[in-house]
């Protein structure tokens, strides 16, 4: 067996994923970790905050389908990490599905499931496609923008709300805050700010009930708490704010500054949704999630994994497994779904039908607004957000022909 330390290690034994290198290049990293290390990386978080980093697709299919070794319940592990911490507010646990198992899991799942699985979906599309079309408005004589800000943020944002049946002011306050945390940088104040905002939605809710998630989740029978129910809205806003942002934005950086991924979208011989699948398989923005603590010692392909350490699994890494894609051509991704970007087993996704349709509506209307778009500046000065979860560009600016 080849045990992974407990203890945070210096030099190149453990890898930090933190820093602005592991964001230029994260693809690297991870073909340096396979050669050093096989499926399981020793990594680093933050500073002094050890974990295991799974690389092997196989071996993490295995680990998200065994719950009873892998819990995602990290109540044990923050006892040893202080609540400054910057991927705390990430890690921590929270009375919602992502943080429980058994019983409570499937509690609190089958009340997000249910209200989720009662969105009109024919409604969605047309919020898109009109939250779309504002934007496009509001930049659209200028030639140019910022689509991360200017375009993909506000969909999310603005849809997401609208979903929630959240006013814009709180949700302005949601967004900080789960800003800050996915940032890391300053994730002690999002918290707070955060947790503040979602009690101020939850309260409006249950004094003014609508059609829209947070009701149906106050409504339903598993009858969530004031606190339950935040930690519910913290995790539907933490999918799909920032994760489905980094998506929308994401594939166009591929459109943008992949010819050949481009010239197959243009001639019609693949579709948006294959282009979405292709960037889930090859960059997902959310490249490192689905933690779980094992409560002992787990032995998993001869490599032993510390109880109660973060054992994280690299969608990124994993969906480009040599094991899964040795010897395909890149052909072979189009349309495949056979990525991780969604997760699998117990905690897999369960929008992402919702997301798939945010997305593929968004990218669409935007083709269809502006035919003619490229990078406002090289390719190389396109600079990628650090952090250890997210794969996310800081901004992606655009110029086309400018509309009256």
């Amino acid at each position: 067996m080849n045990p992974i330390s407990t203890e945070p290690l210096t030099g190149p034994a453990r890898y930090p994923l933190y820093g602005p290198d592991f964001a230029a290049d994260p693809h690297a990293a991870y073909e340096q970790m396979r050669r050093a290390f096989g499926a399981f990386a020793p990594v680093e978080l933050a500073p002094g905050i050890p974990a295991t980093l799974v690389i092997g697709y196989f071996q993490a299919r295995s680990i998200l389908n065994d719950p009873l070794r892998f819990p995602a319940d990290p109540r044990v592990w923050e006892q040893h990490v202080p609540a400054s911490c910057p991927v705390r507010p990430m890690m921590e646990w929270r009375p919602n599905a992502l943080r429980s198992g058994g019983t409570e899991h499937s509690r609190y799942r089958s009340a997000n499931t249910a209200s989720i699985d009662a969105i009109d979906q024919h409604e969605l599309r047309a919020l898109v496609e009109k939250v779309a079309a504002d934007a496009v408005t509001g930049f659209g004589s200028t030639g140019r923008a910022d689509l991360a800000t200017q375009y993909a943020f506000p969909i999310a944002f603005r849809v997401l709300s609208s979903m929630l049946g959240c006013p814009d002011e709180i949700g302005a306050r949601i967004a900080d805050g789960m800003s800050r945390i996915f940032e890391t940088t300053d994730a002690v104040r999002g918290n707070e700010i955060l947790a503040t905002a979602v009690a101020d939605l939850v309260s409006l809710r249950r004094h003014h009930p609508a059609d829209d998630v947070t009701s149906r989740l106050i409504g339903h029978p598993a009858g969530l708490s004031d606190e339950e129910m935040g930690h519910q809205i913290v995790t539907l806003y933490g999918a799909g704010i920032e994760p489905l942002t980094n998506l929308i934005v994401n594939t166009w950086w591929k459109i943008l500054t992949d010819e050949e991924f481009s010239a197959t979208l243009h001639s019609a011989e693949s579709t948006i949704r294959d282009a979405l699948d292709t960037v889930l398989y090859t960059d997902p923005p959310m490249a490192n999630y689905c933690i779980s603590y094992p409560r002992y010692d787990a032995d998993v392909d001869g490599t032993l994994l510390p109880a109660h350490q973060p054992v994280v699994i690299s969608m990124a890494a994993c969906n480009n497994d040599p094991a899964l894609t040795a010897g395909l051509p890149p052909e072979a991704f189009v349309g495949n779904r056979a990525h991780l970007s969604w997760s699998t087993g117990p905690h897999t996704c369960p929008a992402r039908s919702h997301a798939y349709l945010i997305a593929e509506t968004a990218i669409t209307c935007l083709a269809d607004a502006f035919p003619e778009m490229d990078l406002a500046v090289p390719a190389d000065e396109v600079r990628w957000r650090p952090g250890p979860f997210h794969r996310a560009l800081e901004s992606l600016p655009v110029v086309f022909p400018a509309t009256r």
